[in-house]
């Protein structure tokens, strides 16, 4: 099997400009639209989309890759790392800072150089025990190939299916260094093809022993905030990309076994960014809800458990609320938890859902719960 690394020519990677045009011109006006809106709410209000965003984007990239991260912990490392003063911060374990510390490095620092050091910097951030679940890796260096090549594979033990070989580790340096240089050299075409082609060129080049996918999307987050010369993020790639999971593997791999013509994985990128920044509306429309739950509510005499629980209603609760949750999650007793419960059905905030079962559970009145 020969790959797209292998050619003659590469890496001069070529696209019909007549198929592009008219998708990356729609994207753009798009992108152009959202920024323009989010620039006229309140900045309370934007700082909250932007950790929605943020917090969808962390778990959805790693979610690709198979590993669940806690939402709450998530949030509550972004929450501290950004300045945003939240209620019902959570300790996170050292992996979920690490992929924020990367994700956070990557857009609000864009501006900033990419370098083989700093890549470095975000790889060890991912892997801090040294290891990839129980083995144990090269961390923040190229991959070595000891083991033999680096290769992308699927299927049980035994008969596994190669889906790609990437270059050997011998080609690493010379390989990185030309993709560095091209990334911080003013882009020739539009910074949106140049967001598309980062994510398509470091997956390809595959230089790390794991953490190559999470880190290709950390570059194009980087390259599309420089596109809007912004650190905020309003929409996110990542949760678009794991809704399409199947075809982005697919058009991975078709590329990469395929010849220098690219335009396939740009109209693929740019479909996923149209579909991505489309659905931060529901971002913007989850900002907006709880903003106005707050305003209605601003007068409640609430203590800082039942804040701290309602926004937890209103984050998104994982299965149902019971009052041995609550108190788990503040940190009182049983009955301080039902005083608590009562308290709100009381002010008309909460109610008991139907059919309880053993355990009387919870919601928000009238569905509110995200």
């Amino acid at each position: 099997m020969r790959y797209i690394h292998q050619l003659a020519h590469w890496p001069n990677y070529q696209w019909r400009d007549e198929e592009i045009a008219a998708p990356l011109a729609a994207v753009r006006h798009r992108q152009g639209r959202l920024i323009g809106r989010m620039e006229g709410i309140g900045f309370d209000l934007r700082s909250e989309a932007v950790l929605t965003t943020l917090t969808d984007d962390v778990i959805k990239s790693s979610e690709i890759e198979g590993e669940d991260l806690n939402r709450q912990q998530v949030r509550s490392s972004l929450a501290r790392r950004l300045g945003m003063d939240i209620s019902g911060l959570v300790p996170a374990d050292r992996s979920v800072d690490g992929v924020v510390e990367m994700m956070l490095d990557a857009t609000q620092k864009f501006a900033q150089p990419l370098t083989d050091e700093r890549l470095f910097s975000w790889h060890a951030a991912l892997f801090p025990t040294g290891r990839s679940g129980m083995n144990r890796i090269t961390v923040g260096a190229w991959r070595k190939d000891d083991a033999g090549p680096m290769q992308v594979v699927s299927g049980p033990y035994g008969r596994e299916k190669v889906h790609y070989e990437a270059p050997g580790a011998e080609r690493l340096h010379t390989e990185m260094t030309t993709f560095l240089t091209w990334f911080e050299t003013p882009p020739a075409h539009d910074p949106v093809l140049k967001a598309a082609l980062a994510h398509l060129w470091f997956v390809t080049i595959h230089p790390f022993d794991d953490g190559n996918g999470r880190i290709a999307r950390a570059i194009a987050d980087m390259a599309l905030a420089r596109s809007e010369c912004s650190p905020q993020r309003f929409y996110s790639m990542s949760t678009e990309i794991l809704q399409r999971r199947q075809s982005y593997y697919h058009v991975l791999e078709t590329i990469q076994k395929g010849d220098l013509d690219i335009t396939g994985w740009l109209l693929w990128f740019l479909e996923c960014l149209d579909g991505a920044i489309q659905h931060s509306e529901d971002v913007l429309q989850h900002v907006f809800t709880k903003s106005r739950f707050w305003e209605m509510h601003r007068d409640a005499p609430l203590n800082d458990r039942q804040r701290l629980m309602l926004n937890r209603l209103l984050d998104g609760f994982e299965g149902k609320l019971i009052t041995s949750k609550w108190a788990k999650i503040t940190k009182c007793s049983s009955d301080t938890a039902l005083r608590d419960i009562d308290a709100l059905i009381g002010l008309g905030i909460l109610e008991r859902e139907a059919g309880g079962g053993r355990s009387t559970s919870y919601a928000l009145v009238g569905g509110h719960n995200a």
